[in-house]
């Protein structure tokens, strides 16, 4: 792709901006609050730690192999070709996304609107960048003038407390419950977005990291002061009578801008609850589309997949197939409550790789390109592993082992692809992957018997469950890291490491 039709800084901060402030703004707040009340502040600090700790690995590895959907390779450059599939599956279902019951008439709403979201993509790069701008722009201004107005006109400091009882009146375990049950980590979730478009950047070595911390760091202010706008909103009286809990809002900013008297304002907030969706599904599906063509880079996926168009170097079957399966899943699971919360976990698990792939990698390849390398890798690299592994058990009983299901899945392709090659260093992959098969049946059963605060059977009670956890994920990092080895897949890494330039 010439360089003049690749994306600028300012267009990849505006892509990963649509991406991550999508209609989680106009409820998140509301949610977090009813969990952990006004603790609910520290929720959105800790979720940001999480993803901020885990995207640090990747933007070593993103400007390594500046590719197309890069998040689906990197597993199986240090760890070959299973490791790679689990981590490039669960990545890709975290894509397919629904949060309501649909009727039948609004089946085809939904379709007309995956169609059109796919066409906004089937054209150049420059077209999308352009689009995405132009949505983001208006995402972050309705915010920011949401967080003004409804601060300038009824404000209540009295509502944080006065007390750390007051403050965090349903204890301490309920702010990190809040970051899975609100969907605070996967608000912050779709920076992956900047990784996975890495080979249509301009200057990449340069621009993924940046790229990331910009719209990251935005998107992190904005949601802290939506909450902190949220709880300082609520009337009083409102609180006296239901408690945090007991909050119940049809569209939490606009309620409150009609209880205030400011209804244009409300009018607006209805209409970004259909932009901000609007935009986040165009971002969604650039950055789907070619997590779903890089899994045919693993060889265990048919070959048409991974095809791009010529012209543009769009991944436009991977897109077509990517719409066909979007309405696939939307006609049969018409509430998807329960399954968005797997499938959006289910990337925490591909997440559990990138810290154990960048330190590997370290270790073998210590020749390779890194335009960003951080002398604290090796210590953010077990870190980020333990706050993944927090954040997987975050997600509550039985969540966690629906995601094994989900994963599960694909991994049918997995074997007719290893049948069809014979069985070609097919136990040296498994042996490659099995610290993470392992590892993920333990978090099952240590979610099963945790503690009450995330659904378990309290047999581990809180916070031992936490300090267990991190131990054992301490180990399982260092049995992955010692896991790598040099597959096929090495190769490639090794081809696309000499694109880089100095």
């Amino acid at each position: 792709m010439l360089e003049k039709n690749k994306m600028s800084l300012f267009s990849l901060v505006m892509l990963g901006l649509s991406s991550i402030i999508g209609s989680g703004w106009l409820f998140g707040a509301w949610e977090a609050t009813t969990v952990a009340g006004p603790a609910a502040i520290i929720s959105w600090i800790v979720g940001a730690i999480v993803i901020g700790a885990i995207a640090f690995n990747y933007v070593e590895l993103g400007t390594m192999f500046p590719e197309s959907g890069g998040m689906s390779h990197y597993a199986q450059y240090s760890h070959g070709s299973l490791l790679g599939f689990i981590a490039a599956w669960a990545n890709w279902t975290n894509h397919f996304m629904h949060n309501s019951a649909i009727s039948n008439r609004g089946l085809l709403v939904v379709f007309l609107f995956i169609i059109v979201f796919t066409l906004l993509n089937f054209w150049s790069v420059k077209f999308l960048t352009r689009f995405t701008s132009f949505i983001a722009v208006f995402k972050l201004g309705v915010p920011l003038l949401t967080i003004i107005l409804l601060i300038s006109t009824g404000w209540h400091p009295a509502n944080f407390g006065h007390s750390m009882a007051t403050f965090m009146p349903y204890g301490s375990a309920k702010i990190f419950a809040a970051t899975s049950v609100s969907g605070i980590i996967f608000s912050y979730n779709a920076f992956q977005t900047v990784i996975n478009v890495g080979s249509e950047i301009q200057d990449s070595k340069r621009n993924i990291g940046r790229g990331i911390a910009i719209s990251l760091g935005i998107s992190i202010v904005i949601y802290l002061l939506l909450q902190v706008t949220f709880i300082g909103a609520v009337s009083p009286t409102i609180i006296a009578k239901t408690g945090w809990h007991g909050l119940n809002f049809q569209s939490p900013f606009a309620d409150l801008a009609i209880l205030l008297g400011i209804h244009w304002l409300a009018v607006l907030l209805y209409l970004d609850a259909f932009v901000s969706p609007f935009g986040t599904g165009v971002s969604f599906v650039a950055s789907c589309a070619r997590t779903f063509a890089a899994l045919k880079q693993n060889q265990h996926m048919p070959a048409i997949i991974g095809r791009f168009n010529a012209q543009y170097h769009i991944p436009r079957v991977a897109m077509v197939i990517n719409a066909l399966v979007s309405m696939l899943l939307v006609s049969i699971f018409r509430s998807w409550g329960t399954l968005a919360s797997v499938i959006s976990t289910a990337t925490l698990i591909a997440y559990l790789t990138g810290p154990v792939t960048a330190m590997s990698l370290r270790k073998m390849a210590p020749d390779f390109k890194r335009p960003v390398q951080s002398r604290w890798l090796k210590v953010m690299a077990p870190f980020s592993f333990v706050l993944a592994s927090l954040a997987t058990y975050w997600a509550m009983w039985p969540t966690t082992i629906k995601v094994i299901g989900v994963i599960l899945l694909g991994i049918p392709f997995y074997i007719y692809y290893e049948y069809r090659r014979h069985w070609q260093d097919t136990w040296a992959q498994v042996k490659g992957s099995l610290w993470l098969i392992i590892y993920l049946a333990l978090l099952s059963v240590i979610s099963c018997v945790g503690s009450t605060a995330f659904n378990g059977r309290n047999w581990l009670h809180y916070p031992y469950d936490f300090v267990i956890i991190t131990v054992l994920a301490l180990i399982f990092y260092y049995w992955g890291v010692v896991s790598r080895f040099r597959s096929q897949y090495f190769a490639q890494a090794e081809a696309i490491n000499q694109t880089v330039k100095d």
